[in-house]
């Protein structure tokens, strides 16, 4: 029994190592009036990177947006069947993007960092739509046919492999592509523990529903549709579009509501993301990192995760997925961190004093629509949660094929591990299942920029192509 004990007290040093190496404060940088910034490791790489491809791709966010928007209601031909459309992709993608980030998440930044977070959530968002769509244009460019799904598979894994492998085609495996899908796979079974608890949590704060009720019911709804064949796609194309409309319009209602206090909240941003105020109390650094860190781990740009649903899209071009993603990004962040942000600000600071978390987000909600809010802010996490975990599952497909190769038993098992995991997170609260999907992420990170950043240039090139195709 001792020695079980030291294994997992070691197992738990090293996990808290890499959580620090990866999110911790790498370099501290001095500031005006005695404050410091903490920088942590993937900060310093994501931030440069979204400058980087900005650059590369002539601010693509800002001058490309318009035809963002065109290819969501261009028409869709698939020609592969079983292949999902490049709008579907994006409906994956957004499906685990806007998740328990844009709500707890959101929640948690502003309760640790201030309004000002939210102002580094915004441009952190604005740099990494270059590096969606840097990474969804390579998962187009090495898809490959699945032979169990039908249509396409692909993502980090495939072009890692190919970058790694170069011209040795008899190389099955390579080993950074091996580290980022087994991390990728570790990461979502991480994240299905943190859908059961904050879905649990909610519908006991709401409702006063026992855990094991809630649990049951949400892990039985996802077992019928994940082991299903092609449910998935399906099931996104309605949930997606109608949790994250309906979430706008509360929000829109509440800020038309209060429209007379939306000066001094954005006053509020501006003077706190910039330390005006946090300065003074040497917290300046608190509300850049954890703006930072909510809007990376929300958005997943760079991550390597929504290339996983990106390159399974039969589209024309490599480069309208890229858009397609690189909109995620913007949908993700900007609209729908930012109706949460709205929520949390435009409530009276003394009524939320001591509150964290869900109960804090439900307390906002029960100030703007009385007890209806509560019950809406539950509904709304289910849904965001249930299809988080849904897309996950879809992007689980392609890393566990690289794994494993093209065989239902290892899909399966796969989705059953994930479903157990939804079960025990639902049953009881776990704060080390948030640190393992923050590290997850954080490594698929790492692994993903290998390839990613040296790759630039064939996404750069396929955007050109593709706005010469414009001109014409």
């Amino acid at each position: 029994m001792a020695a079980v004990h030291s294994i997992g007290d070691f197992f738990v040093t090293v996990f808290y190592s890499v959580y620090d190496l990866l999110w911790g404060d790498l370099i501290t940088v001095p500031l005006p009036g005695g404050s410091l910034v903490g920088l942590s490791l993937l900060v310093l790489i994501l931030v440069p990177s979204g400058i980087y491809f900005t650059i590369r791709t002539r601010f693509l966010p800002f001058r490309l947006f318009p035809e963002m928007l065109r290819l969501v209601v261009e028409k869709k031909n698939v020609s592969q069947k079983g292949a999902i459309s490049g709008l579907q992709a994006l409906f994956v993608s957004t499906a685990t993007r806007v998740g328990m980030g844009n709500l707890v998440g959101v929640v948690a930044a502003i309760s640790t960092g201030g309004a000002g977070a939210v102002f580094w959530m915004w441009l952190i968002a604005l740099l990494c739509s270059s590096t969606a769509f840097a990474e969804a244009v390579l998962a187009q460019l090495y898809k490959e046919k699945d032979p169990l799904y039908g249509g396409y598979r692909g993502g980090p894994a495939y072009y890692i492999h190919h970058f790694f492998a170069g011209k040795k085609k008899e190389k099955r495996r390579s080993v950074i592509a091996v580290l980022f899908a087994l991390s990728g796979l570790i990461c979502w079974c991480g994240i299905s523990q943190v859908i059961g608890n904050s879905v649990s949590s909610a519908f006991v704060n709401a409702f006063q529903i026992p855990p094991i009720y809630t649990t049951a019911v949400l892990v039985l709804i996802a077992a019928v549709i994940v082991l299903r064949r092609n449910a998935t796609v399906k099931v996104l194309d309605i949930v997606v579009p109608v949790m994250a409309g309906c979430y706008f319009l509360a929000t829109i209602f509440i800020i038309i509501k209060n429209a007379g206090q939306l000066p001094a909240v954005f006053e509020r941003i501006l003077m706190e993301a910039f330390g005006i105020r946090q300065a003074v109390a040497g917290g300046f650094g608190a509300v850049i990192m954890n703006g930072a860190k909510r809007g990376l781990f929300s958005n997943e740009a760079g991550s390597g995760s929504a290339p996983c649903a990106a390159a399974a899209a039969d589209i024309s071009h490599p480069a309208k997925e890229g858009l397609l993603q690189a909109l995620g990004v913007f949908i993700d962040t900007i609209v729908i961190c930012s109706c949460s942000a709205m929520i949390m600000l435009l409530v009276p600071a003394d009524l939320t004093d001591g509150l964290a978390g869900m109960e804090l987000l439900q307390a906002a909600m029960h100030y703007h629509m009385g007890e209806f809010g509560v019950v809406f802010i539950a509904g709304i996490l289910w849904l965001f949660s249930f299809s988080t975990f849904i897309g996950i599952l879809f992007y689980a497909r392609s890393n566990v094929a690289y794994l494993f190769g093209d065989n239902w038993l290892s899909q399966t098992l796969y989705k059953v591990l994930a479903l157990i995991m939804l079960f025990i997170g639902g049953m009881a609260a776990y704060t080390f299942v948030w640190d393992m999907g923050d590290v997850g992420i954080g490594l698929m990170t790492i692994f993903n920029m290998t390839a990613l950043i040296p790759m630039a240039p064939l996404a750069v090139e396929s955007l050109r192509d593709y706005e010469k195709n414009m001109r014409k």
